[in-house]
C-alpha cells in the first residue's frame, strides 16, 4: 500500500490550474497587480502607510509569482512544501488585512475631506483630489478581493495539509 505524502498531494504543472486552492493563483496575481498599480498611480499623501500598502501589494505580487513558477515547474516535491504553502498565503492574507485597514481608513478620511469641499464654485484641484478619492475607492476594492483570495488560498491549502 502506497503511502500518501505531503508531496504527493500538491499539484505541480498544469494541474495547478484546475486545483483548489492553487487556481487561486491567477485572481491573486490580477487583484494584487491592481492593488499595486492603483496606489502607484494616485498621490502617495500620506507617505508611511501607504508606503506599506505598497510593500504589501509588491511582496505578496512577487512572491506569489515566485510560488506559482515553484509549483508550475513541480518545485514543490518535498514534504515541507505543504505547510510552507499555508504558511505563505496566511502571512499574506494577513499582509493583505493590514494594508486593507489602512487604505480604508485613508479613504474614508479623504471622504470625508472631499465631501467637505465647496462645490460651487470652480476650482480645478477639486477635480485631481476626486480622482485620487475615487482610484483610492478602486485600490480599497481590489484589496478586499485581494485579501479574501490569500485567505481562501491559506484555508484550503491549510485543509490540503491536514489531509495530506
Amino acid at each position: 500500500m502506497a503511502s500518501n505524502t505531503g508531496a504527493d498531494a500538491l499539484p505541480s504543472g498544469g494541474r495547478i490550474f484546475v486545483s483548489i486552492p492553487d487556481i487561486f493563483y491567477i485572481p491573486e496575481f490580477v487583484f494584487g497587480g491592481l492593488v499595486w498599480m492603483l496606489v502607484a498611480s494616485n498621490r502617495v499623501i500620506p507617505e508611511n502607510p501607504l508606503g506599506w500598502v505598497m510593500f504589501v501589494s509588491v511582496f505578496c505580487f512577487v512572491l506569489t509569482t515566485l510560488w506559482f513558477f515553484i509549483f508550475l515547474f513541480g518545485g514543490n516535491r518535498s514534504s515541507i512544501w505543504p505547510s510552507l504553502d499555508v504558511g505563505f498565503h496566511f502571512v499574506a492574507a494577513v499582509f493583505y488585512l493590514s494594508a486593507l485597514v489602512i487604505l480604508a481608513f485613508l479613504t474614508v478620511s479623504k471622504g470625508n475631506f472631499v465631501s467637505a469641499i465647496d462645490t460651487t464654485t470652480p476650482n480645478p484641484a477639486f477635480a485631481e483630489i476626486l480622482k485620487n478619492y475615487r482610484l483610492d475607492i478602486a485600490a480599497v476594492v481590489m484589496c478586499s478581493f485581494a485579501t479574501l483570495l490569500y485567505f481562501l488560498h491559506a484555508i484550503f491549502s491549510a485543509i490540503r495539509w491536514k489531509s495530506a
